[in-house]
C-alpha cells in the first residue's frame, strides 16, 4: 500500500477557549484530489495553515509523505508542499517571472544566483500554469484571474507534489473561475499533483474532487465520494438549510441549484 501523502491524526487547535479544531483525522492519498468545504468558520482556512505550519501549536498529529511534519525543515516542507493562499497579495513590487523564481528558495543556495535549471523549472512551471505569456509583467498589474495562475505557478516551481489552496477561485467571474479548475484539474491529472483546496463551491467539489472533507464547527461531519456529498440529509447537517438538486447533463452527478427567492 502507497504512502498517504498527507495524513492527519486527532489535530485540534483553540485560541484561548474558542476551539477552532477538534479532532479532525483524514488522509489523502498521493496523486489524488480532496475538496475541503463547510459553513464560514468552519476551520477550512485555519487546517490549510496546519499543514503547511503557518499555524503551530495544535494538538495531533499530521503526516507528510508517511513523515511527521515536526520532523521537516522549513526548507524541506517547502519542496514538498505549495500553498496558495485566499485571494493572493496586492503589494509585490517584481515582475511576475522574478515572483515565480522565488518559488525556488527551497533549492537555491544562500547568496548564489539561479541557474539554468532554476531557469527552466520557472519557464516549466508557468507553462503548466498557463501564465507563461505573463512572465515580464508586473504582477501588481495582473487581474484576480492571472495571479491566481502566477500564485499556483509560484507553487509549482517549489517542486512541490502537493498544493494546498485556499479558495482558489474567490472573487473571480466565472470564465476565470472555470480556468483555474481547469487548470488544477489538468495538474492533478496529468503530473499526479496531490492537491487539497478549500472551496465554498460545492458543484465545483463534486465534479472537481476525487473526495471531499466537510468540517462544521471545526470538527469532521463527512468524508467521503463526491457523489455522497450531495445529499438532502448531508447538506442539511452541515449548513442547516434544504437544498434542491438537478442532474448535470453529461455526467449525470448531482448539483445545488439556488433557492427561488421570488
Amino acid at each position: 500500500m502507497s504512502t498517504p501523502a498527507v495524513e492527519v491524526q486527532g489535530l485540534s487547535y483553540a485560541i484561548g477557549a474558542a476551539r477552532i479544531l477538534d479532532g479532525v483525522s483524514f488522509l489523502v492519498e498521493a496523486g489524488s484530489y480532496l475538496s475541503i468545504v463547510g459553513p464560514n468558520g468552519a476551520g477550512k482556512s485555519t487546517l490549510l495553515k496546519c499543514l503547511n505550519r503557518i499555524i503551530t501549536g495544535a494538538a495531533g498529529r499530521i503526516l507528510i509523505q508517511g513523515r511527521s511534519l515536526a520532523d521537516y525543515s522549513q526548507t524541506d516542507l517547502a519542496i514538498q508542499v505549495g500553498y496558495v493562499p485566499q485571494g493572493g497579495a496586492d503589494d509585490v513590487p517584481f515582475s511576475v517571472y522574478e515572483f515565480v523564481m522565488m518559488g525556488r528558495y527551497p533549492h537555491l543556495s544562500a547568496f548564489t544566483s539561479p541557474t539554468a535549471d532554476d531557469e527552466c523549472r520557472v519557464a516549466e512551471a508557468l507553462d503548466l500554469a498557463g501564465a507563461s505569456s505573463l512572465a515580464n509583467r508586473d504582477y501588481g498589474t495582473l487581474s484576480g484571474g492571472e495571479k491566481q495562475r502566477v500564485l499556483i505557478a509560484a507553487a509549482l516551481a517549489q517542486d512541490a507534489r502537493i498544493l494546498l489552496l485556499d479558495e482558489p477561485t474567490t472573487f473571480l467571474d466565472p470564465r476565470h473561475q472555470h480556468d483555474i479548475l481547469r487548470l488544477l484539474a489538468r495538474l492533478n491529472r496529468d503530473s499526479g499533483v496531490t492537491i487539497l483546496a478549500v472551496t465554498h463551491d460545492l458543484n465545483a467539489a463534486a465534479l472537481s474532487s476525487d473526495r471531499v472533507l466537510a468540517l462544521r464547527g471545526g470538527a469532521v461531519v463527512f468524508h467521503g465520494s463526491p457523489c455522497a456529498l450531495m445529499d438532502a440529509a448531508v447538506l442539511r447537517r452541515l449548513y442547516e438549510q434544504e437544498f434542491h438538486f438537478v442532474s448535470h447533463p453529461v455526467n449525470g452527478c448531482s448539483l445545488v441549484v439556488p433557492e427561488a427567492v421570488r
